[in-house]
């Protein structure tokens, strides 16, 4: 059955932002796989520490992504 894995940094996404993620992504795969397979259409969300996710060499944190979400630079 198909299992969606979302990995985000810890702290970007509120609980009720998370529902809609795995709502939205469920809706989608069901958009390809048809209706029936809703019921066992699996989705995880993984929350990576702060600093632990790295982009071109450079370790990103929650507050970095904040700002980056705001239209400022992602500066860690």
């Amino acid at each position: 059955m198909p299992l969606i894995n979302v990995k985000v940094i810890e702290g970007v996404f509120t609980p009720e932002q998370k529902t809609q993620i795995a709502e939205r992504l469920t809706d989608a795969m069901v958009s390809i796989e048809g209706e029936n397979m809703r019921q066992v259409t699996w989705c995880v969300i993984d929350e990576v520490n702060s600093g632990d996710w790295a982009i071109a060499g450079q370790c990103l944190t929650t507050e970095a992504v904040h700002a980056l979400a705001a239209g400022g630079p992602a500066t860690a």
